[in-house]
């Protein structure tokens, strides 16, 4: 068990009389990229947000690298990062001046914090704009910071809700090469994505959620082998997801718990 850094054991969560989420079983190795798909309100953010502390479960448990998420959240929040789809920061801060927030609330030394600062804003191509306040930044800008404070304490688990929204393809394909290097140095990165492109070359196994059900989990080549007759995992996912009703619902109470 000590390789498994994400587990979930028939975790669920209830909006009212709406199951968003019903009896989710995941493990998700060290060194994975794992990829969370499925249409606008099946429970992929619900889950995230779960795994995250965000949202207490209705049933069942989380687990981060061992650490019950609802039962040891300091231990567990410790080795996680999260990377929402819409990044909320603060605007009358730099992005220098976040990174060091963040560091800090993670009680890194600041010799060890200010140069790891300096190399992510370069890395991101954030430095020559480090001491602007972050309300003057696009989206994109603004999702680059984010990621920036997401690997600032070096995190094991890295939990990320449609990555790339906002990104530029320099910014995305600099994002994939991050993600890459996270995962052979032991990391695992669980990514929600709608970017199909993203799972069938950089996932090392995806889970399609419908209804709040997992329906498919897999390699992008064990999916299609199951699928038979040479279909992508594009058309294995439309074929998979094709009823929008459940869906339209558990959105817009995905989005009311924003």
């Amino acid at each position: 068990m000590e390789n498994i850094l994400i587990r979930t054991e028939n975790l669920s969560k209830r909006f009212g009389g709406v199951t968003a989420v019903k009896q989710l079983n995941l493990e998700v190795k060290a060194g994975e990229i794992f990829g969370f798909l499925g249409p606008n309100g099946s429970g992929k953010t619900t889950t995230i947000k779960m795994l995250t502390g965000l949202l207490e479960p209705s049933a069942g448990r989380g687990f981060i690298c061992g650490y019950d998420i609802v039962r040891e959240p300091a231990q567990a929040k410790a080795l996680l990062a999260y990377v929402p789809d819409q990044p909320k920061l603060y605007g009358k801060l730099t992005a220098r001046e976040f990174l060091f927030l963040i560091a800090d609330l993670y009680r890194i030394p600041r010799d060890i914090s200010r140069p790891r600062a300096q190399q992510l804003l370069e890395m991101f191509g954030l430095a020559e704009r480090a001491d602007e306040l972050l309300e003057g930044y696009s989206h994109g800008m603004r999702q680059k910071v984010v990621l920036a404070a997401a690997l600032i304490h070096q995190p094991r688990v890295l939990l990320m809700d449609e990555p790339t929204v906002g990104l530029d393809p320099a910014s995305a394909r600099l994002l994939k090469d991050v993600m890459t290097q996270l995962v052979e140095q032991g990391a695992t990165i669980f990514v929600s994505t709608h970017i199909l492109e993203i799972a069938e070359r950089l996932c090392h196994r995806v889970g399609i959620l419908q209804q709040g059900r997992l329906i498919a989990l897999g390699s992008p080549e064990e999916l299609r082998a199951q699928a038979g007759q040479g279909q992508s995992l594009e058309d294995i996912f439309l074929e998979l997801t094709s009823s929008p009703e459940h869906s339209e619902i558990i959105q817009s109470l995905e989005e009311k718990e924003e």
